[in-house]
């Protein structure tokens, strides 16, 4: 393996499905989408059948609390070990670059192992690998008990790096057609095509690790983000935080930003805090397997993580006046494009705006589309408390849900299903818009992680799909 511990990731040893195996049946969606579409999970199961998957390996967040997560769970590891000890896999050693297409768009990455004593998902982190999100303690659990004693990894974790100048993966993407392509394939239940394509060459391998390095740079890194140079460490410290109340961005360098799959790396490092002591510091399990994304590139799309309300049990504009008192209000909508439309065009502004609002005057006020059974309409909630939408919102969720105001919450994508779910009786559907880009490393690296749950890299279906594998015992 090919180390650098200037940028916290090493080139890995990956394993890849060995040829004759049906490539589209291998490969399925991450187990967190489709939480709440079951039928998606079913059909992916009857496409599956008994041929060799990924779905064999993985938990399928649908089925965490059901009959089904306890019976999983004890076949996944004994799966894992009948797939390496039938020769299922076959060896790469070196920098694979991913490509996928889906909807319209091509986006590209590289695979890297990542050092989880270089990463840190707490509050106020200023490790090089940071969680960009709130983390959700109690999600981690159930993946621990997937994680832990497993003798591979599969990941579904997208991390990005700010590379302007297109330093990193772009030149690789420039000569992918005189590369080996390792794998070629449509992907299931139109999500798109994925390829792959070994580097092989190790000059090339060391010019993208070198680029990365220039991005992990103190100078590079106060000069990206208009900081001052002086006091900007390595960012090498995995358990470094930044003073909490100064007011000062990140004195450490931010490389890898977590796009999706916070959880997954967070379980892997709760996983190796655990065990390192009685394994040794080269042990695999240090590391986590990911794929990196510039955010730079146009096939990828920011989208926002949407919410869900089940089983409802209280009016939500009586709990919104309790926990908002005096600074909400409601304007309805002739439908969802005039929400959707509504929300998108006041999230850059200070004012609800929309036809309710013309011509009256207003200081700052967040704007959050609501979808019920009877309709939909636009919230303005005036002085909010956060700096975006989602965090207003999320306040009054986790505290609504607290006092029991409906069953469960769900974290969707897409306006569609976002609406499908909120019209049914007894739920309510929230809209948020998206987050900018050009923005996100920056409020990261000053104000710290986001709400939770507050961007998705593309909607359900453009999600990075289980392929690769890589041992971690």
């Amino acid at each position: 393996m090919m180390n650098s511990s200037q940028i916290g990731a090493i080139v890995p040893r990956v394993l890849l499905p060995r040829p004759g195996i049906d490539l589209s049946k291998w490969a399925v969606i991450a187990c967190d989408q489709f939480t709440s579409e079951p039928e998606y999970w079913q059909e992916v199961a009857r496409l599956v059948g008994a041929a060799p998957s990924t779905y064999h390996l993985i938990l399928p967040e649908v089925e965490l609390g059901t009959s089904a997560e306890a019976q999983r769970v004890q076949t996944i590891h004994r799966a894992m070990q009948d797939y390496l000890d039938g020769g299922l896999f076959v060896e790469h050693e070196g920098l694979i670059l991913v490509e996928r297409s889906v909807a319209g768009r091509t986006r590209h990455g590289i695979l890297l192992a990542l050092d989880l004593e270089q990463y840190d998902y707490s509050k106020g982190a200023t490790s090089l690998i940071r969680a960009t999100e709130g983390t959700i303690l109690e999600r981690i659990p159930p993946r621990v008990r997937i994680r832990s004693g497993a003798p591979l990894e599969l990941p579904h974790i997208l991390v990005l790096i700010d590379d302007p100048a297109c330093t990193v993966i772009e030149p690789l993407v420039a000569v992918r057609q005189s590369l080996n392509r390792l794998y070629d394939f449509d992907l299931m239940l139109d999500s798109g095509h994925l390829t792959g394509y070994s580097v092989g060459d190790r000059a090339l391998e060391g010019q993208a690790l070198a680029a990365l390095a220039r991005l992990a740079g103190p100078g590079a890194f106060a000069a990206r983000y208009g900081l001052a140079a002086e006091g900007i460490g390595t960012g090498r410290a995995a358990h470094g935080h930044r003073e909490q109340g100064t007011g000062s961005p990140s004195a450490s360098p931010l490389l890898f930003a977590m796009g999706d799959g916070n959880h997954s790396l967070a379980t892997a490092k709760a996983i190796w805090e655990q065990i390192k002591s009685q394994v040794g510091m080269e042990h695999p399990a240090r590391y986590a397997l990911v794929e990196v994304e510039n955010i730079h590139d146009e096939g990828l799309e920011f989208e926002p993580i949407l919410r869900v309300a089940f089983d409802v049990k209280e009016d939500v504009v009586a709990a919104l006046e309790r926990f908002y008192p005096g600074r909400c209000r409601f304007a309805p909508c002739s439908g969802v494009r005039e929400m959707v439309d509504w929300v998108e065009a006041q999230a850059c502004t200070d004012g609800l705006g929309g036809p309710a609002r013309a011509g009256q005057a207003g200081g700052r006020e967040h704007a959050i589309g609501v979808v019920s059974p009877h309709g939909c309409s636009v919230l303005g909630v005036a002085d909010p408390p956060a700096n975006l939408p989602v965090g207003t919102l999320q306040s009054f969720l986790d505290d609504w849900g607290k006092r029991g105001g409906f069953e469960r919450i769900d974290y969707v994508h897409g306006e569609d299903v976002t609406v499908r779910l909120g019209s049914q009786p007894g739920n309510l559907g929230f809209y948020l818009p998206a987050i900018a880009k050009s923005d996100f490393f920056k409020t990261v690296i000053v104000d710290g992680a986001l709400p939770r749950k507050t961007f998705s890299m593309g909607e359900a279906r453009e999600k990075r799909f289980y392929f690769e594998a890589r041992r971690i015992a």
